[in-house]
């Protein structure tokens, strides 16, 4: 199933009534849910190493805070990937799978890397650590090139909704696995401990991708710039690029000063690594599956709408925490509301995204919307610390939940041009 339509379908029916009306393509949707969770678990885990327990080992070390800050720069990678995706996307073994082909040595050399950074000892340097990290984070982003590839081909337009839930829902396990559960493990195991689990893990999930065959890809077109340049001059893209920019980056920039918010309220790092590292991104997982099925049951425009305005109401949820004080049992609700949410909309985001990709270049153009999101992202971040310090806190998490219901009224904007004919970009209702 390599080709992908583009649109014209009256409505889409749930997974689970497909299932029951042919077994057979059922039992065949599960195996494919299994490869792509597999695969995204192992992507989740440098995601989550990054954002939560490095921090912890710089910190240790003795690393200032503009240091630790400055390191997100090492995730530079995610961001600039679609420079090389149309080579991704191009180039491969017919024989092994074209896009099989990258993941299987991409994330053997992850696994090497991990390996090599145990070995190696903080008390000599932290430059080892920095160079192992940016390594992993490119590799990580070029497999994730071919890994959404192989999903844009494996899923059925009427998959894609649960596809995403449990693409979502296993990369938050995986950073859950490197992320909250290191923290908490840092202090057993050390240092070299958290590269050997990561390592493992890394290596059990590759064991369905070696298991798997992959459907046979759609010619790519013959120039890599090619690829990239008529993804973009599509009509109607420019519209969509800024309304998945604008989707994330009100989110993004709540997020990035809860951490500082919970500090600076005395909230113990014992609790901020439950609550944050591991309760919430449980409730993103959870979020992500129930999103997608929805998504697959009711609709794609209809949910992210609805999950647009959930994500504004748990975005201003954060301005009544930062009032303070701060009551544990206020802080998990809504800090696992803001997560559920977050993940519903994710899912049905990442729907639309595989909606607008065209079969014969599903990578690069995926991976074209992927960093936007990223760069969206990451701007948001940098400038959410000049937001919150000049307006405080509780004024700083209102602006972003008004960025967040901005965000949500283009989505309807981008449906109407579909209705109208304009644009055939995301058209599946």
């Amino acid at each position: 199933m390599s080709a992908v339509p583009r649109g014209g379908e009256s409505g889409v029916r749930p997974v689970t009534t497909i299932a029951i009306v042919a077994p057979v393509r059922g039992t065949y949707t599960v195996k494919k849910l299994m490869l792509l969770g597999s695969l995204y678990l192992a992507q989740g885990l440098p995601d989550g190493f990054f954002r939560q327990t490095l921090p912890v080992m710089l910190r240790r070390e003795g690393v200032s805070l503009e240091g630790i800050g400055l390191a997100t720069l090492l995730m530079l990678p995610w961001g600039l990937k679609f420079l090389w995706a149309p080579l991704v996307d191009r180039h491969g073994s017919p024989r092994f799978g074209r896009r099989r082909s990258w993941i299987v040595p991409l994330q053997l050399s992850a696994i090497a890397v991990m390996l090599l950074l145990a070995q190696a000892d903080p008390q000599h340097g932290l430059m080892p650590l920095l160079i192992g990290v940016l390594v992993i984070n490119f590799i990580a982003a070029t497999q994730d090139i071919a890994a959404d590839g192989l999903a844009v081909a494996l899923l059925r337009p009427e998959e894609r909704g649960l596809g995403n839930g449990v693409q979502v829902g296993a990369y938050r396990v995986g950073m859950i696995l490197s992320g909250g559960v290191l923290v908490v493990l840092f202090e057993r195991i050390g240092w070299a401990g958290c590269f050997y689990w990561m390592a493992g893990i890394s290596a059990l999930a590759l064991l369905p991708v070696l298991l798997a065959r992959e459907p046979a890809a759609p010619p790519p077109e013959p120039q890599d710039v090619g690829m990239l340049r008529g993804f973009l001059r599509q009509p109607g893209m420019g519209g969509w690029l800024a309304t998945i920019a604008a989707f994330k980056f009100g989110e993004a920039f709540a997020t990035a000063m809860l951490r500082p918010m919970f500090v600076d309220h005395d909230l113990s790092l014992v609790a901020l690594g439950w609550i944050t590292g591991t309760a919430g991104f449980i409730a993103g997982m959870v979020g992500a599956m129930v999103g997608g099925a929805f998504v697959g049951a009711y609709g794609r425009y209809r949910m992210l709408m609805i999950f647009g305005l959930l994500q504004a109401v748990a975005v201003a949820s954060y301005a009544l925490l930062a009032l303070g004080p701060l009551d544990l049992t206020r802080v998990y609700v809504i800090c696992i509301f803001e997560h559920l949410v977050g993940g519903m909309a994710t899912a049905a985001l990442f729907t639309m995204m595989m909606d607008a990709c065209r079969p014969h270049a599903a990578g690069t153009d995926y991976t074209a919307q992927a960093s936007v999101v990223v760069l969206a992202t990451g701007i948001a971040s940098a400038f959410s610390g000049f937001s919150a310090q000049t307006l405080g806190y509780p004024a700083h998490f209102g602006l972003a939940a008004a960025l967040c219901l901005a965000a949500t009224g283009l989505v309807p904007m981008h449906r109407a041009r579909v209705l109208r004919g304009e644009t055939r970009v995301a058209a599946l209702p």
